[in-house]
């Protein structure tokens, strides 16, 4: 689909352009012309994608329509670019369906926000909150959005990790997407649509590194063992070609065990220097071998994330590594999820929410989900505090246990849900 959108497309829908006006990149010259109408460069696909599904969905028979893409879109972002995070040009993966009912659109929604969550738990090892996002927070034009949060202990702000929305029928409408249903009838389409970008690597990059650069979860890591020789000026020229032999017959069996392993055999740097070079990539474990290692058959590792070695037969070597991936997958996602954890307090009243925000807290109260207390508590945060704004980031789908009397802890309303505040990326 093309990166151009006519601005009548892009201003058919009134809601889904108002929220994206101050970060649509606009074109309006071609060489040294002027163009007749200024021509938006796509902040998201649905104006670019839906003229075509009004030609191809013609019949139940058409439906469900489900399609994928990977591109890059624009959102001219002003305040705060940061790399990876907020930045003007980023790539996505951005599905867009369309179905029958708003049932089947309900299921697909959970299903694809379950499956970013996964990403993120399972291979990043970043624990996140599914929920759903309050009306003022919704994806623009949209039915309702759900969202994975994530939570930044550097910063202490939150950030959406990835989002799955149900459309409604408000872009079939705006786009005329309508099929001829089973009773002989005209019916509109609802429709879905869901992304995730490589904010992700950003998110990854502040929850696990360090001082020293990153830390890289096994799973996701391109490279999951370093093999270092360690020769030193003593030995004959012979020993080093005999050590490195030995190391490249440990890194190929490393392979063939399905650790994805490196050997680092360059002779102009030394091994001090190679050690730092890998644990500025985040390379989870680290295989040194030095003379004495050769001599007596055994090696040591050592763990990116928490930096404790140990001593190994050559013999199991493979079985090691393998054991320590798992292992140092599940402890960087333990100790996210209890550093997480510790710094989501409850509140159920205006008192210590701003100190809360200023200690890096995420804070969790009841509430009574309108868009004029959600407002409110944006201004007070930010007359009462320097540190920014606090915004919802999301209704948790594990909700906790709501007293039938519960009043909202900034308007004394009666409360609803309990909602998860903080700042946020």
């Amino acid at each position: 689909f093309r990166i151009l959108v006519p601005g009548s497309r892009l201003e058919a829908e009134k809601d889904h352009i108002e929220d994206f006006a101050p970060e649509v990149a606009w074109v309006t010259r071609s060489g040294n012309t002027d163009l007749e109408q200024p021509i938006a460069v796509r902040p998201t696909s649905e104006t670019v994608m839906y003229p075509h599904y009004a030609q191809w969905i013609r019949s139940h028979r058409d439906l469900p329509l489900r399609l994928n893409q990977w591109c890059n879109v624009v959102r001219w972002e002003f305040k705060h670019p940061t790399p990876f995070i907020r930045s003007r040009e980023f790539l996505w993966q951005e599905g867009h369906t369309a179905f029958r009912t708003k049932e089947e659109c309900d299921v697909e929604v959970r299903q694809i926000l379950d499956l970013y969550r996964r990403v993120y738990e399972e291979y990043l090892a970043i624990p996140v909150v599914p929920g759903k996002k309050s009306e003022k927070e919704k994806f623009a034009g949209g039915l309702y959005t759900t969202t994975v949060e994530a939570y930044v202990p550097g910063s202490g702000r939150g950030v959406q990790g990835a989002t799955s929305h149900c459309l409604g029928q408000n872009f079939a409408k705006m786009f005329n997407i309508e099929y001829e249903d089973q009773q002989g009838g005209r019916s509109m389409v609802w429709q879905n649509s869901w992304g995730f970008t490589t904010r992700t690597l950003g998110v990854c990059y502040m929850v696990h590194g360090d001082d020293d650069g990153l830390v890289l979860p096994p799973k996701v890591a391109p490279i999951q063992a370093i093999v270092i020789t360690i020769p030193n000026s003593k030995i004959t020229d012979e020993m080093k070609e005999k050590m490195n032999d030995a190391a490249q017959e440990m890194t190929d069996s490393l392979k063939a065990a399905g650790v994805r392993a490196k050997l680092d055999a360059r002779d102009n740097y030394t091994p001090g220097w190679k050690y730092n070079h890998w644990e500025l990539k985040g390379v989870p474990l680290r295989v040194e071998f030095g003379v004495r290692d050769f001599e007596n058959g055994t090696c040591v590792i050592a763990r990116r994330d928490n930096k404790v070695k140990e001593t190994v037969n050559i013999a199991d070597l493979n079985n090691r590594c393998a054991e320590l991936c798992e292992t140092v997958q599940q402890d960087m996602f333990n100790r996210a999820k209890e550093v997480r954890d510790a710094n989501i307090i409850k509140l159920t009243s205006w008192d210590g929410f701003v100190a809360a925000l200023d200690e890096k807290k995420l804070i969790l109260t009841p509430w009574c989900e309108t868009k004029e207390s959600e407002e409110l508590v944006k201004k007070k945060t930010t007359t009462e505090s320097q540190g920014g704004a606090a915004k919802t980031l999301c209704i948790p789908f594990e909700q906790p246990p709501l007293e039938d009397d519960a009043k909202c802890f900034i308007t004394g309303e009666k409360a609803t849900c309990w909602v998860l505040w903080g700042r946020s990326y």
